[in-house]
């Protein structure tokens, strides 16, 4: 049994223990269409080149109208344009017998206040303050950076055009530690896998899923 998690991982178990099984333990995959996250790569690619000084007057001209809109947007954003860190790297966190990490979009600063960035060209999280992506690369960063000032988690909403600013402070450090615990003790003695009726709708799994019931 795994004791390394990711964000997804996490995410997945908390949409449906079943689809946790199958995409992580049975390792199935499904076919699916990969057009809806052609635009959120190139931005993502464009702005890492961007963040390290890259030229990238070429690749601009091969944006879509869509992708022109998002990529002037994430320019103009004051958060993107603060002083840049480090851009498009892996971090973890070991909690308990845990490891957690994932790949971090950004983190930007402005003198000794730092902010991790995140670029969402779709839909961003319902709960953001308790998302598990949000949990983790802020635990995942308060340790890479030991000191500092002020550490926040920035979602930036390309398809709004709005930012949702989650500061860190020892009292969200607490329940983040505990409630990312409490999943991966959760995931790793789970035996049942159960299914997620209400969440079956959307999943890829359905059809598959619905022979075994």
């Amino acid at each position: 049994m795994t004791n390394s998690f990711s964000p997804n991982m996490i995410k997945t178990y908390i949409t449906c223990p079943k689809k946790y099984y199958y995409q992580y333990i049975e390792r199935l995959s499904m076919p699916k269409s990969s057009l809806p996250f052609e635009k959120g790569k190139k931005i993502h690619a464009l702005a890492n080149y961007y963040l390290q000084g890259i030229k990238i007057d070429r690749i601009e001209t091969a944006l879509n109208e869509k992708e022109k809109i998002a990529w002037k947007i994430l320019k103009q954003n004051l958060y993107y344009n603060m002083d840049f860190v480090k851009s498009e790297f892996q971090l973890s966190v070991k909690l308990s017998d845990f490891w957690l990490g994932g790949r971090i979009d950004a983190i930007v600063k402005n003198r000794e206040d730092y902010y991790i960035l995140d670029y969402k060209t779709g839909k961003a999280p319902d709960n953001p303050e308790f998302d598990p992506q949000t949990m983790v690369y802020l635990l995942c960063v308060d340790k890479y950076l030991k000191t500092y000032n002020k550490l926040s988690f920035v979602y930036i909403n390309l398809k709004e055009n709005k930012n949702h600013v989650i500061e860190f402070n020892d009292d969200l450090k607490n329940q983040y530690e505990q409630k990312l615990i409490n999943y991966c003790r959760q995931i790793s003695t789970d035996v049942l896998y159960k299914e997620n009726l209400s969440n079956c709708k959307y999943c890829e799994f359905q059809k598959f899923c619905n022979t075994h019931f």
